[in-house]
């Protein structure tokens, strides 16, 4: 007979995220986030034009542009479900803005894979994630969310 292993999901209590200071730094999170999806849409945008205005483009940077522009939505969804209490959203979306942009700079830098103006915008649509994973293991976050 199998053991039940599903994990209880740890939420906090409305109060705790009613506090200012909580709901200033889930607001950041979330505006770190919409700038991150705002560069990526730029530059799948640039892509287009590229495409459009007869430059090489190569399938890697279609590709990669709408993936990452796409994940923008699943990122901005673990936001707001941490602003409703789920710690299990604050623990993925803490490892994914800073994994996020070491991976997308890291692959930036092989030599040969993109142009250099792909890399240079790829990595200031990581910043924005950087700026939300500083946000979240700050003060107030931690303070609501200790375990993670």
């Amino acid at each position: 007979m199998g053991k039940n292993t599903k994990t209880t999901e740890i939420r906090v209590e409305e109060a705790q995220l009613g506090t200012p200071q909580v709901q200033e730094a889930v607001d950041t999170v979330k505006k770190g986030i919409v700038l991150y999806g705002t560069v990526s849409a730029i530059i799948l945008a640039s892509v287009a034009v590229m495409a459009i205005s007869g430059h090489s483009v190569s399938s890697f940077m279609w590709v990669r542009s709408a993936i990452l522009l796409a994940v923008t939505a699943l990122i901005h969804r673990m936001a707001v479900d941490v602003s409703k209490g789920s710690g299990r959203a604050y623990e993925r979306l803490s490892t994914l803005t800073i994994i996020l942009p070491i991976a997308i700079v890291a692959v930036d830098l092989i030599p040969g894979l993109c142009p250099a103006w792909f890399a240079v915008m790829q990595g200031v649509s990581a910043l924005a994630l950087v700026y939300a994973a500083v946000t979240l293991k700050g003060a107030a976050l931690r303070s609501v969310f200790p375990r993670a």
